[in-house]
Protein backbone atom coordinates (compact mmCIF):
# COMPACT_ATOMS: atom_id res chain seq x y z
CA UNK A 1 0.00 0.00 0.00
CA UNK A 2 1.32 3.35 -0.77
CA UNK A 3 2.14 5.89 2.36
CA UNK A 4 -0.68 7.68 3.26
CA UNK A 5 0.76 11.11 2.50
CA UNK A 6 1.75 10.36 -0.82
CA UNK A 7 -1.30 9.50 -2.52
CA UNK A 8 -3.58 11.32 -5.74
CA UNK A 9 -6.88 9.72 -5.35
CA UNK A 10 -8.50 10.27 -9.03
CA UNK A 11 -11.62 9.91 -8.06
CA UNK A 12 -13.76 9.56 -11.69
CA UNK A 13 -11.48 7.76 -13.59
CA UNK A 14 -13.43 5.64 -16.26
CA UNK A 15 -13.27 1.74 -17.03
CA UNK A 16 -15.15 -0.60 -19.37
CA UNK A 17 -14.26 -4.59 -17.71
CA UNK A 18 -13.58 -6.65 -20.40
CA UNK A 19 -16.77 -9.28 -19.63
CA UNK A 20 -18.80 -6.36 -19.82
CA UNK A 21 -17.51 -4.25 -22.51
CA UNK A 22 -18.56 -7.79 -24.90
CA UNK A 23 -22.19 -8.10 -22.89
CA UNK A 24 -22.76 -3.98 -23.68
CA UNK A 25 -21.61 -4.59 -27.40
CA UNK A 26 -24.05 -7.76 -27.82
CA UNK A 27 -26.66 -5.78 -26.32
CA UNK A 28 -26.13 -2.33 -27.51
CA UNK A 29 -27.75 -1.81 -30.89
CA UNK A 30 -25.27 0.75 -31.73
CA UNK A 31 -22.07 -0.57 -29.67
CA UNK A 32 -19.73 1.92 -28.11
CA UNK A 33 -16.58 2.73 -29.49
CA UNK A 34 -13.97 4.41 -27.71
CA UNK A 35 -10.45 4.19 -28.72
CA UNK A 36 -8.90 4.15 -25.71
CA UNK A 37 -7.23 0.52 -24.62
CA UNK A 38 -6.77 1.76 -21.22
CA UNK A 39 -10.70 1.50 -20.63
CA UNK A 40 -10.02 -2.61 -21.06
CA UNK A 41 -6.45 -2.99 -20.55
CA UNK A 42 -5.29 -2.55 -16.91
CA UNK A 43 -1.86 -3.05 -17.96
CA UNK A 44 -2.05 -0.08 -20.17
CA UNK A 45 -3.35 2.10 -17.20
CA UNK A 46 -0.79 0.98 -15.00
CA UNK A 47 2.06 2.14 -17.23
CA UNK A 48 -0.48 5.59 -16.98
CA UNK A 49 -0.85 5.74 -13.17
CA UNK A 50 3.01 4.66 -12.87
CA UNK A 51 3.97 7.87 -14.64
CA UNK A 52 2.89 9.84 -11.18
CA UNK A 53 3.93 8.82 -7.42
CA UNK A 54 1.01 8.03 -5.55
CA UNK A 55 -1.55 8.07 -7.87
CA UNK A 56 -4.43 5.70 -7.23
CA UNK A 57 -8.17 5.40 -8.79
CA UNK A 58 -11.94 5.21 -7.99
CA UNK A 59 -13.03 2.95 -10.32
CA UNK A 60 -16.51 4.60 -12.34
CA UNK A 61 -18.14 2.48 -15.28
CA UNK A 62 -17.86 4.75 -18.67
CA UNK A 63 -20.50 5.77 -21.02
CA UNK A 64 -23.21 4.76 -22.35
CA UNK A 65 -25.75 4.30 -19.54
CA UNK A 66 -27.12 1.29 -19.14
CA UNK A 67 -30.78 2.45 -19.46
CA UNK A 68 -30.14 4.09 -22.55
CA UNK A 69 -29.10 0.84 -24.39
CA UNK A 70 -30.64 -2.02 -22.20
CA UNK A 71 -33.87 -3.02 -21.80
CA UNK A 72 -35.21 -3.33 -17.99
CA UNK A 73 -33.73 -7.68 -17.79
CA UNK A 74 -30.28 -6.71 -19.79
CA UNK A 75 -29.95 -3.45 -17.66
CA UNK A 76 -30.26 -5.56 -14.11
CA UNK A 77 -27.73 -7.86 -15.96
CA UNK A 78 -25.49 -5.78 -17.15
CA UNK A 79 -25.69 -3.87 -14.14
CA UNK A 80 -24.34 -6.42 -11.71
CA UNK A 81 -22.07 -7.45 -14.54
CA UNK A 82 -19.95 -4.58 -14.50
CA UNK A 83 -20.52 -3.96 -10.82
CA UNK A 84 -19.18 -7.80 -10.44
CA UNK A 85 -15.88 -6.95 -12.48
CA UNK A 86 -15.21 -3.71 -10.67
CA UNK A 87 -15.38 -5.23 -7.23
CA UNK A 88 -12.95 -7.87 -7.90
CA UNK A 89 -9.93 -5.02 -10.02
CA UNK A 90 -10.63 -3.57 -6.27
CA UNK A 91 -10.04 -7.01 -4.43
CA UNK A 92 -6.90 -7.79 -6.87
CA UNK A 93 -5.32 -4.69 -6.99
CA UNK A 94 -5.81 -2.67 -4.10
CA UNK A 95 -2.44 -0.80 -4.64
CA UNK A 96 -3.97 0.64 -7.88
CA UNK A 97 -8.24 0.99 -7.58
CA UNK A 98 -8.77 1.92 -3.73
CA UNK A 99 -12.68 1.45 -4.36
CA UNK A 100 -14.96 1.35 -6.95
CA UNK A 101 -18.92 3.35 -7.93
CA UNK A 102 -21.65 1.16 -8.45
CA UNK A 103 -23.71 1.85 -11.90
CA UNK A 104 -27.49 1.08 -11.85
CA UNK A 105 -30.04 0.03 -14.44
CA UNK A 106 -31.82 3.16 -13.98
CA UNK A 107 -34.67 1.99 -16.06
CA UNK A 108 -36.08 -0.49 -13.23
CA UNK A 109 -35.73 1.63 -10.17
CA UNK A 110 -36.80 -1.27 -7.80
CA UNK A 111 -33.51 -3.48 -9.14
CA UNK A 112 -31.59 -0.50 -8.93
CA UNK A 113 -32.34 0.61 -5.36
CA UNK A 114 -31.60 -3.70 -4.39
CA UNK A 115 -28.09 -3.31 -6.24
CA UNK A 116 -27.24 -0.20 -4.39
CA UNK A 117 -27.44 -2.28 -1.33
CA UNK A 118 -25.97 -5.16 -2.74
CA UNK A 119 -22.52 -3.08 -4.30
CA UNK A 120 -22.35 -0.84 -0.77
CA UNK A 121 -23.00 -3.62 1.31
CA UNK A 122 -21.11 -6.91 -0.07
CA UNK A 123 -19.46 -5.29 -2.71
CA UNK A 124 -17.92 -2.31 -0.49
CA UNK A 125 -18.61 0.24 -3.41
CA UNK A 126 -18.29 3.97 -1.82
CA UNK A 127 -20.85 5.73 -3.86
CA UNK A 128 -23.26 5.42 -7.30
CA UNK A 129 -23.16 7.05 -10.96
CA UNK A 130 -26.08 8.45 -12.37
CA UNK A 131 -26.13 9.72 -15.26
CA UNK A 132 -28.03 13.32 -16.52
CA UNK A 133 -30.18 13.20 -18.53
CA UNK A 134 -31.88 10.17 -17.33
CA UNK A 135 -34.05 8.66 -20.37
CA UNK A 136 -34.51 12.49 -21.14
CA UNK A 137 -35.69 13.02 -17.39
CA UNK A 138 -34.30 15.25 -14.80
CA UNK A 139 -32.38 14.51 -11.83
CA UNK A 140 -35.66 15.90 -9.76
CA UNK A 141 -37.79 13.42 -11.20
CA UNK A 142 -40.54 11.69 -8.29
CA UNK A 143 -39.20 8.35 -9.01
CA UNK A 144 -35.93 8.94 -7.90
CA UNK A 145 -36.62 10.18 -4.48
CA UNK A 146 -36.04 6.50 -2.91
CA UNK A 147 -33.20 6.53 -4.21
CA UNK A 148 -32.17 9.63 -2.44
CA UNK A 149 -33.09 8.43 0.66
CA UNK A 150 -31.36 5.53 0.35
CA UNK A 151 -27.73 7.20 -0.35
CA UNK A 152 -28.70 9.23 2.29
CA UNK A 153 -28.64 6.58 4.77
CA UNK A 154 -25.70 4.95 3.79
CA UNK A 155 -24.07 8.27 3.80
CA UNK A 156 -22.18 8.02 0.53
CA UNK A 157 -21.71 9.69 -2.68
CA UNK A 158 -23.96 10.19 -6.07
CA UNK A 159 -21.41 10.91 -8.86
CA UNK A 160 -23.09 13.26 -11.68
CA UNK A 161 -22.10 12.11 -14.79
CA UNK A 162 -23.62 14.46 -17.87
CA UNK A 163 -24.50 12.68 -21.23
CA UNK A 164 -25.87 14.02 -24.69
CA UNK A 165 -25.26 12.64 -27.59
CA UNK A 166 -24.89 13.85 -31.46
CA UNK A 167 -28.43 13.22 -32.43
CA UNK A 168 -29.29 16.41 -30.02
CA UNK A 169 -29.26 19.56 -32.40
CA UNK A 170 -28.22 22.56 -31.41
CA UNK A 171 -30.55 24.09 -33.36
CA UNK A 172 -34.52 23.30 -33.79
CA UNK A 173 -33.87 23.56 -38.10
CA UNK A 174 -31.16 20.94 -37.53
CA UNK A 175 -30.98 16.99 -36.96
CA UNK A 176 -27.90 16.89 -35.48
CA UNK A 177 -24.87 18.95 -33.36
CA UNK A 178 -22.36 20.14 -35.31
CA UNK A 179 -18.39 20.30 -34.17
CA UNK A 180 -18.52 18.54 -31.44
CA UNK A 181 -20.86 21.06 -29.69
CA UNK A 182 -23.20 18.13 -28.53
CA UNK A 183 -20.03 16.78 -25.64
CA UNK A 184 -17.84 20.57 -25.36
CA UNK A 185 -20.67 22.84 -24.30
CA UNK A 186 -23.61 20.50 -24.07
CA UNK A 187 -21.95 18.33 -21.12
CA UNK A 188 -21.88 20.90 -18.91
CA UNK A 189 -24.97 22.76 -19.91
CA UNK A 190 -26.36 18.81 -18.43
CA UNK A 191 -24.62 19.44 -15.13
CA UNK A 192 -25.92 22.90 -14.99
CA UNK A 193 -29.30 22.16 -15.28
CA UNK A 194 -29.14 19.14 -13.50
CA UNK A 195 -27.31 20.78 -9.76
CA UNK A 196 -30.09 23.08 -10.73
CA UNK A 197 -33.50 21.06 -10.97
CA UNK A 198 -31.52 19.71 -7.39
CA UNK A 199 -31.63 22.78 -5.97
CA UNK A 200 -34.92 24.51 -6.77
CA UNK A 201 -37.37 21.71 -6.96
CA UNK A 202 -36.10 21.14 -2.78
CA UNK A 203 -34.14 17.89 -3.05
CA UNK A 204 -31.20 19.05 -1.49
CA UNK A 205 -33.73 21.15 0.92
CA UNK A 206 -35.92 17.46 2.19
CA UNK A 207 -32.07 15.87 1.57
CA UNK A 208 -30.09 17.85 3.09
CA UNK A 209 -26.62 15.35 4.28
CA UNK A 210 -27.40 14.10 0.73
CA UNK A 211 -23.79 13.97 -1.04
CA UNK A 212 -23.47 14.88 -4.84
CA UNK A 213 -20.32 15.07 -6.92
CA UNK A 214 -20.41 16.50 -10.35
CA UNK A 215 -17.86 16.16 -13.22
CA UNK A 216 -16.03 18.89 -14.66
CA UNK A 217 -15.37 21.26 -12.00
CA UNK A 218 -19.07 22.05 -11.00
CA UNK A 219 -19.41 22.50 -14.42
CA UNK A 220 -20.76 26.54 -15.19
CA UNK A 221 -22.72 27.27 -11.85
CA UNK A 222 -19.28 28.34 -10.17
CA UNK A 223 -18.43 31.04 -12.92
CA UNK A 224 -21.76 32.53 -12.57
CA UNK A 225 -22.34 32.42 -8.84
CA UNK A 226 -23.38 36.39 -9.02
CA UNK A 227 -25.74 35.60 -12.09
CA UNK A 228 -27.16 32.93 -10.52
CA UNK A 229 -27.58 35.11 -7.27
CA UNK A 230 -29.07 38.05 -8.79
CA UNK A 231 -31.37 36.08 -11.36
CA UNK A 232 -33.00 34.50 -8.45
CA UNK A 233 -33.52 37.40 -6.41
CA UNK A 234 -34.88 39.41 -9.12
CA UNK A 235 -38.03 36.54 -10.10
CA UNK A 236 -38.54 35.68 -6.48
CA UNK A 237 -39.09 39.51 -5.77
CA UNK A 238 -40.62 40.92 -9.25
CA UNK A 239 -42.58 37.82 -10.52
CA UNK A 240 -43.12 35.92 -7.24
CA UNK A 241 -41.18 32.88 -7.89
CA UNK A 242 -41.58 30.46 -5.16
CA UNK A 243 -39.58 27.60 -4.42
CA UNK A 244 -39.54 24.90 -1.40
CA UNK A 245 -36.34 26.69 0.42
CA UNK A 246 -35.59 27.69 3.22
CA UNK A 247 -32.19 29.26 2.42
CA UNK A 248 -31.28 31.39 -0.60
CA UNK A 249 -30.91 29.07 -4.15
CA UNK A 250 -26.83 29.66 -4.07
CA UNK A 251 -26.13 28.00 -0.33
CA UNK A 252 -27.92 24.70 -2.16
CA UNK A 253 -25.41 25.05 -4.81
CA UNK A 254 -22.79 25.64 -2.49
CA UNK A 255 -23.58 22.49 -0.91
CA UNK A 256 -22.36 20.06 -3.89
CA UNK A 257 -18.81 18.62 -4.20
CA UNK A 258 -16.71 18.56 -7.71
CA UNK A 259 -14.05 16.81 -9.21
CA UNK A 260 -11.19 18.67 -10.99
CA UNK A 261 -11.61 17.25 -14.63
CA UNK A 262 -10.85 20.60 -16.47
CA UNK A 263 -7.89 19.09 -18.29
CA UNK A 264 -5.86 20.86 -16.87
CA UNK A 265 -6.82 24.64 -16.02
CA UNK A 266 -5.50 27.12 -12.51
CA UNK A 267 -7.51 29.99 -13.49
CA UNK A 268 -10.37 27.54 -13.68
CA UNK A 269 -9.93 25.19 -10.85
CA UNK A 270 -9.10 28.91 -8.77
CA UNK A 271 -12.82 29.81 -9.55
CA UNK A 272 -14.02 27.01 -8.66
CA UNK A 273 -12.03 26.87 -5.32
CA UNK A 274 -13.55 30.36 -5.06
CA UNK A 275 -16.94 29.12 -5.02
CA UNK A 276 -16.96 26.23 -2.83
CA UNK A 277 -13.57 26.20 -1.00
CA UNK A 278 -10.83 23.06 -1.08
CA UNK A 279 -13.14 20.98 0.88
CA UNK A 280 -15.51 20.83 -1.91
CA UNK A 281 -12.79 19.79 -4.36
CA UNK A 282 -11.48 16.19 -5.18
CA UNK A 283 -8.90 15.57 -7.37
CA UNK A 284 -10.67 14.02 -11.13
CA UNK A 285 -8.70 14.01 -14.09
CA UNK A 286 -11.62 12.35 -17.10
CA UNK A 287 -9.25 9.15 -17.50
CA UNK A 288 -8.58 7.87 -20.14
CA UNK A 289 -11.52 10.12 -22.16
CA UNK A 290 -11.11 13.07 -23.65
CA UNK A 291 -7.56 12.77 -23.74
CA UNK A 292 -5.60 12.80 -26.86
CA UNK A 293 -2.64 11.31 -25.19
CA UNK A 294 -4.69 8.44 -23.85
CA UNK A 295 -4.93 9.32 -20.47
CA UNK A 296 -1.15 10.57 -20.08
CA UNK A 297 -2.26 14.37 -20.88
CA UNK A 298 -5.12 14.74 -18.35
CA UNK A 299 -3.04 13.85 -15.50
CA UNK A 300 -0.16 15.58 -16.66
CA UNK A 301 -2.30 18.45 -16.94
CA UNK A 302 -4.72 18.27 -14.18
CA UNK A 303 -1.54 17.62 -11.47
CA UNK A 304 0.56 20.34 -12.52
CA UNK A 305 -2.93 22.86 -12.60
CA UNK A 306 -3.71 21.96 -8.93
CA UNK A 307 0.18 22.47 -8.18
CA UNK A 308 -0.11 26.00 -9.78
CA UNK A 309 -3.35 26.83 -7.01
CA UNK A 310 -2.68 29.79 -4.90
CA UNK A 311 -3.22 27.82 -1.90
CA UNK A 312 -2.00 26.13 0.83
CA UNK A 313 -0.10 22.58 0.81
CA UNK A 314 -2.75 21.24 2.96
CA UNK A 315 -5.67 22.53 0.88
CA UNK A 316 -4.26 21.00 -2.04
CA UNK A 317 -3.81 17.66 -0.20
CA UNK A 318 -7.53 18.02 1.03
CA UNK A 319 -8.23 18.20 -3.01
CA UNK A 320 -5.46 15.25 -3.92
CA UNK A 321 -6.35 13.11 -1.22
CA UNK A 322 -8.15 14.36 1.99
CA UNK A 323 -11.73 14.86 0.64
CA UNK A 324 -12.13 11.73 -1.07
CA UNK A 325 -10.88 9.69 2.05
CA UNK A 326 -13.67 11.55 4.08
CA UNK A 327 -16.28 11.46 1.08
CA UNK A 328 -16.03 7.98 -0.11
CA UNK A 329 -15.11 6.88 3.55
CA UNK A 330 -11.91 4.92 2.45
CA UNK A 331 -10.71 2.57 4.31
CA UNK A 332 -6.92 3.45 3.68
Amino acid sequence: MKQMNSLKIDVYSHIMPPKYKKALHEVALEPPHFPRPALYDVEQRFRILDKYEGLVQVLTVSLPPIEKVADADKAVYLAKLANDEMAELVLKYPDRFVAAVACLPMNVIDAALEEVDRAINDLRFRGIQVSTPLNDRPLDSPELMPLYEKMQQHNLPIFIHPDRESNYPDYKNEDKSKYYVYCLWGWPYETTVAMTRLVCSGVLEKYPHLTFITHHGGAMVPYFEERIVGFYDMFETRAGLKMPLTKAPIEYFKMFYHDTALYGNTPALMCAYAFCGADHLLFGADMPLGDSQMGYRNYRQTINAIDQMAISDDEKRKIFEDNARRLLRLPI
